[in-house]
């Protein structure tokens, strides 16, 4: 495993992907393990909104996002995940950064996402994301872990931030 995050590189997902990104999640606790298929379904139907990271041929990140029908100024991040190899190095918030520069985000003013309060990583992630995008970050119960869990899941915190540039354009400025 390299030492260099800059050595990792961000690529858009593929069907061959989702097996990988299934053991990545499952070694990320807190986060939520979902199905295989589900994994093969953000790889490939959800791939020009999400990104892996790969180290030597080694996925080490995943981050798998959509933009949301209603609102196609809104990026909603469903998970990011990065293994214990590969923390510490920024590597987050670059995965963020590498969707949002993308064509498909060229509308993109808003982020969201869900974290539960425990999840201290996801919280220094989007609160870091915020100070980088230079606008604020706002939260909110969305899924209460009484009313929509049944007391077995914690409460899943709304997080929105934004309004913010499109790093798209600002991208092709710089071009």
């Amino acid at each position: 495993m390299s030492n260099d995050a800059l050595d990792i590189k961000l690529r858009t997902p593929t069907d061959q992907d989702g097996a990988a990104v299934y053991r990545l999640i499952s070694q990320c606790p807190p986060l939520d393990a979902n199905s295989l298929y589900c994994n093969l379904l953000q790889s490939t139907h959800f791939s020009g909104t999400s990104v892996a990271a790969i180290d030597k041929d080694v996925l080490v990140g995943f981050c798998s996002a959509y933009l949301i029908p209603e609102r196609p100024n809104t990026l909603f991040i469903w998970q990011a995940a990065v293994a214990e190899e590969a923390r510490g190095q920024g590597l987050g918030g670059r995965m963020l950064h590498h969707i949002l520069n993308r064509p498909q985000c060229n509308q993109v003013v808003y982020l969201e996402t869900t974290i539960t309060e425990s999840n201290r990583a996801s919280w220094a992630l989007f609160e870091g994301m915020a100070e980088k995008l230079k606008t604020q970050i706002r939260s909110s119960v969305l899924f209460d872990k009484h009313q929509h869990f049944s007391g077995d899941h914690e409460s899943e915190i709304l997080v929105r931030i934004g309004p913010f540039a499109p790093l798209h354009n600002k991208q092709q400025e710089r071009s």
